[in-house]
């Protein structure tokens, strides 16, 4: 049975459309010709670090216009997820978030410990607090839990460590909110008021756009940018249903699959 016309594109961030603080050749025109094809586009980030609307502004500067309802991460998820909980929650998140994040408790009890990217935040006293409010019941929520990120002057450890510290110390199960969470696919999808089959992912990381691409029933596409090649060393890559070598090529393999 032939796969459904593309209807909508949820694309991944860094690494697929900019990487190491320059825009990725042709992307800029990758997407214009996407509108002009008239599929829905979707952008997808793991950024915990920041909210929305610096996101947005940030992408400008690379020449990528986003409007905010486009846009998707996982402090929005948060966001939605801690208020209809009516939450108290214990933020190891970065100063920034801190500021905007509603249901943020300055003491206990709490009912849920957040983690984000907590670089500008993250001391032994931090990551205890987390620990022990977790330990005291509340549920443990990440953001995202990637090992690394990359940079203009090289790689980082990311979210994923630290939840994974207090995720052993606890024997607690962190619920993820961003990729490779497939309820975080759906509900970019679904804004679109679309299911995963007229709907392609695309993505560099095959540990969060791919798997949790294929895992939530989406087409992938994996571009051979950002950490396509740390990923292909590691034996991780060639579970897509398509390679491009960049975001530049996207345009013309939609053409052959197919758009509503």
């Amino acid at each position: 049975m032939p796969a459904a016309p593309v209807r909508a594109v949820l694309l991944d961030l860094e690494g697929t459309l900019y990487a190491r603080g320059a825009v990725i050749d042709g992307a800029v025109e990758a997407l214009a010709a996407l509108r002009e094809l008239g599929v829905g586009l979707r952008f997808l980030t793991n950024t915990d670090s920041k909210p929305s609307e610096r996101i947005r502004k940030e992408l400008a500067e690379y020449g990528i216009a986003v409007d905010a309802d486009e846009l998707f991460t996982p402090v929005v998820a948060a966001a939605r997820l801690l208020t209809a909980a009516g939450a108290r929650t214990y933020p190891l998140v970065s100063r920034e978030l801190g500021t905007v994040l509603p249901t943020l408790a300055a003491e206990p009890p709490y009912s849920h410990v957040l983690i984000g990217d907590c670089r500008d935040t993250l001391d032994y006293a931090a990551l205890d607090g987390a620990f022990r409010a977790v330990r005291s019941g509340a549920r443990l929520i990440a953001l995202q839990t990637g090992r690394y990120f990359k940079r203009a002057d090289g790689d980082h450890l990311d979210t994923g460590a630290v939840v994974a510290a207090v995720a052993y110390a606890s024997g607690a199960e962190a619920t993820v909110l961003g990729k490779p969470s497939a309820d975080f696919f759906a509900l970019a999808a679904g804004s679109l008021d679309l299911s995963a089959e007229s709907c392609v992912v695309v993505g560099d990381d095959a540990t969060t756009d791919i798997a949790g691409g294929r895992a939530a029933g989406f087409r992938t596409v994996q571009v051979r940018t950002g950490k396509y090649e740390d990923q292909r060393a590691e034996g991780l890559t060639g579970q897509a249903s398509a390679e491009l070598d960049s975001v530049a090529d996207l345009p013309g393999l939609l053409r052959a699959w197919g758009v509503a």
